[in-house]
């Protein structure tokens, strides 16, 4: 009977003991980085040495700011993957860079020598009140001599120059500690948040059929990441090709850097839902209006601050809808050229609430308050095997064409080797040289593509508006190019002349690159007096327009260039509009556009009238310009 018992004991631990299933906890480093419009995809590769059964494999030291919902996990070999546990780790805190920590120990001094200098002025200050409260010798009846006297005045005098002079010695030092202080702040803030995190952890449940190697890799989505397009567009003259340098400015703050890793800029925003839009039904009544997209301004400009009212160095400005994005400096100040048709902005930044603002003015000062951090715990099943898991990570990259047929010519230095990979809604830039972007929420700028785009070159001027002569280069075939909205820094005759906007999304078959205002090709328009007149014919009354544009080209070249003006378009019968002379222009009846397209040679000019006169009823005021 006790043989049996010890039987039955010994089954009961060696079932307990087999059940238990074991953890490995693993390090990993990031391989591959595919950064989008907003967020980024981490890929992590590791052979992991598992014995038969089941077992969990603790991923750690991971960015706090993991989409849950995105990890997969692909295994090869006979390997199953049961489930996957995304939690945080409140216990072992992100780990802080050296150059974060030995900021943090500077300021820290800082700090201590600005209390102690603070107390040093308080002993001061009590001294100076005790000194003002006994200045009075002798008592009411008490004779003071002269001697006294004296001696009690130079006393209090010295006393009191010493104590003034090292008051304001201990403000002088106070100062100089407050602006380190205040430095060192500035500079901790373009590393990192004023929080702590956690790190994020990955569990995953798998199921060995024997003892092996295996090769693991986790894929996840992360947060406070991004980039945006910009461009340098140098044209040396126009006889010579436009030379576009396709810039990615990325940044990230996700708690982990990306040493030498294989770096990708997706045009796609995972964050953008992908539900079609429908329309409704649009009732039409009495006393309503429609909406108004007017955009006054096509540049904001403003501060981006937070609670306190303390810069956000760092903060990302966004054009909602568009790639179209900026970074505010070290004291919070940006600057943004606005599309037209666009009237939303979106800021950003680590740590705090994001914020989609209309544009009310050309001056937009912003603060953006702090969030906590989600650290509500998702769980998400993963794939039962490699093979459907190998099938879902084919079919996320279906129908990739690669274009070879790009010219790509390098400027002062090489761009980085890169390649387009189109699939069927996004285009990808691949670097092809290892990367590194540090957690540091700097801006960082990659050339990803450098161009050269043949231009035919034309001149266009208003000016009834303005009266530069702006330079544009008209590209065809630029859809090749998979360009993406963005500003641009525009060099002509190896001078910076300003900023462009680069908008493709309302771009024809010729795109339409403006190189700036040229202050040799002069434009003057001016009103004809003598053909500015009224007279009055029975019931009606006739008004006479004319103008004279006159246009000189100082440069050493022929330009080719347009002009355009306008004529009034009468909206009703009883106001007739004819027109008189337009000096061989052509006409758009529709919209009274006046438009003269021309070549002027080197030093030689033109001019052109454009007459018109407006008939209406005598007795209706109506303003003819």
């Amino acid at each position: 009977m006790k043989a049996i018992n010890i039987l039955l004991l010994i089954l009961i631990f060696s079932n307990v003991f087999s059940q238990e299933i074991l953890e490995k906890e693993i390090k990993t480093e990031v391989t591959e980085v595919t950064v989008f419009l907003n967020g980024a995809q981490i890929v992590r590769k590791k052979g992991v040495d598992l014995t038969k059964g089941k077992s969990i494999i603790k991923f750690v030291n991971l960015s706090p700011f993991i989409d849950a919902k995105s990890v997969q996990v692909k295994a090869e070999g006979e390997l199953t993957v049961l489930s996957v546990n995304h939690q945080q780790n409140y216990l072992d805190k992100m780990e802080k860079s050296i150059e974060l920590t030995d900021l943090e120990k500077q300021l820290e001094t800082i700090e201590d020598k600005i209390k102690l200098e603070n107390t040093y002025l308080s002993i001061i200050k009590e001294e100076l009140t005790f000194l003002q409260k006994n200045q009075y010798i002798g008592g009411k009846n008490e004779q003071v001599s002269v001697t006294n006297l004296q001696q009690a005045s130079d006393f209090y005098s010295k006393k009191l120059t010493s104590l003034k002079m090292k008051e304001i010695e201990r403000n002088k030092t106070l100062k100089s500690l407050n602006t380190q202080k205040n430095d060192l702040q500035n500079q901790i803030k373009t590393l990192t948040s004023k929080k702590e995190y956690p790190s994020g952890e990955i569990l995953v449940k798998v199921d060995a059929k024997q003892t092996n190697k295996f090769s693991l890799e986790l894929t996840y989505l992360v947060k406070n990441a991004g980039w945006f397009p910009s461009y340098d567009i140098r044209a040396k003259n126009v006889n010579e090709p436009v030379q576009l340098i396709y810039k990615a400015n990325v940044k990230q703050d996700t708690k982990v850097d990306w040493s030498n890793v294989k770096l990708k800029f997706s045009s796609a925003d995972p964050n953008i839902s992908s539900i079609a839009p429908e329309l409704q039904t649009y009732f039409l009544n009495y006393n309503t209006l429609p909406p108004s997209y007017k955009l006054t301004e096509n540049n904001v400009r403003g501060k981006v601050v937070d609670s306190n009212g303390e810069p956000l160095p760092g903060a990302s400005v966004l054009v909602q809808g568009t790639t179209i994005g900026t970074v505010a400096d070290l004291e919070g100040n940006y600057s943004i050229t606005i599309p037209n048709n666009s009237s939303l902005l979106t800021y950003a930044h680590i740590g705090f609430y994001s914020k989609t603002l209309p544009i009310t003015n050309s001056v937009m000062n912003i603060a953006l308050e702090e969030n906590e951090i989600d650290i509500q715990e998702v769980v998400v099943t993963a794939y039962g095997s490699e093979k459907k898991a190998s099938k879902a990570l084919r079919g996320s990259v279906a129908g990739i064409d690669i274009d070879k047929s790009i010219k790509i010519r390098g400027t002062n230095s090489l761009a980085i080797p890169t390649a387009q990979v189109e699939n069927q809604t996004t285009v990808d830039f691949e670097i092809n040289t290892p990367y590194t972007i540090k957690s540091d929420n700097k801006n960082y700028t990659v050339d990803m593509e450098v161009y050269d785009l043949p231009a035919f070159y034309q001149y266009y001027c208003v000016p009834k508006v303005n009266k530069d002569a702006f330079l544009i280069a008209n590209i065809i075939d630029w859809e090749k190019y998979n360009l993406l909205e963005g500003e641009a820094n525009v060099f002509f005759e190896d001078t910076y002349v300003g900023k462009t906007l680069l908008d493709v999304r309302y771009a024809s078959d010729t795109l339409e690159i403006s190189l700036g205002r040229d202050k040799k090709v002069s434009v003057n328009r001016e009103k004809i007096k003598n053909f500015t007149n009224k007279q009055f014919i029975g019931n009606k009354k006739e008004e006479t327009r004319a103008w004279k544009t006159t246009v000189k080209n100082n440069k050493s070249q022929a330009i080719n260039m347009i002009i355009l003006d306008q004529v009034p378009v009468s909206t009703i019968e009883e106001i007739e509009v004819n027109i008189q002379n337009i000096s061989g222009a052509k006409q758009n009846s529709e919209t009274g556009e006046i438009k003269w397209e021309f070549e002027l040679k080197p030093n030689d000019k033109k001019d052109f009238e454009l007459r018109y006169s407006v008939k209406h009823p005598k007795y209706r005021n109506l303003i003819v310009e």
